[in-house]
């Protein structure tokens, strides 16, 4: 049994988490978002429309963008993005570790394996939590 999970943003609906921070970290790296599209398996529209999506939702630009020519064009974070990442990555970070402190303290009597995952001390019945 382990915690499970997920963070985001949330402007006028999801706006910032997983999907959009992963992307922001691979073009950063690779200085494109096609490429960072790429290598999340991820079709180069779909990107680039999820990250116009979370740019009107947080009303504010996370990429600068250079059109292709010679040099061919890329993508680059705004102050901006760098700093959204750097807090939703920490606040991820601190999440963990805290709400790991709180799984261990709640759950730590319960077995950690067999087939229900429940152990002595379990409820009659097991429960499905729904987390958004």
């Amino acid at each position: 049994m382990r915690l499970a999970y997920k963070i985001w943003i949330d402007e006028n609906g999801r706006a910032f988490g997983e999907g959009p921070a992963a992307l922001l970290d691979l073009i950063r790296t690779e200085g494109s978002l096609n490429k960072a599209a790429a290598r999340l398996g991820m079709a180069y529209p779909a990107a680039w429309l999820m990250m116009k999506a979370t740019e009107e939702r947080l009303g504010f630009a996370l990429l600068e963008r250079r059109i292709g020519g010679k040099r061919g064009g890329g993508s680059t974070l705004t102050a901006s993005g760098e700093e959204l990442l750097r807090r939703y990555r920490a606040l991820q970070a601190d999440a963990d570790c805290k709400l790991q402190r709180l799984f261990d303290q709640h759950f730590s009597d319960w077995s950690r394996g067999g087939a229900s995952g429940l152990g002595p001390g379990a409820p009659d019945q097991a429960h499905q939590w729904e987390r958004q």
